[in-house]
């Protein structure tokens, strides 16, 4: 995993793509909790524990000095809990 790690280009274009793709996968995982579970239909708040999977992923890259991905998954974060806002006032 590290050998693939070093051999990704540090752009902040491939740390957007991952940035949204991790929250998009556990964002649809809490979908699907939420309206399948009855006791957890209004636990919104869910979204928020995927979008949080990239406080993780990261930090992740920073540690193996990849600061420019890093700073793409901070964009997407940034980028996701925008929507979340939208989708909860709106």
């Amino acid at each position: 995993m590290i050998d693939r790690l070093k051999r990704l280009n540090n752009s902040v274009w491939i740390g957007l793509g991952i940035g949204l793709l991790v929250p998009a996968i556990f964002c649809s995982i809490a979908w699907y909790i939420i309206h399948h579970v009855a006791s957890l239909a209004k636990a919104d708040l869910l979204y928020i524990g995927g979008i949080a999977i990239n406080a993780y992923t990261m930090q992740y890259f920073f540690k193996y000095n990849k600061e420019n991905i890093g700073r793409g998954i901070l964009a997407a974060t940034f980028l996701c809990a925008f929507v979340f806002f939208a989708y909860k006032v709106f």
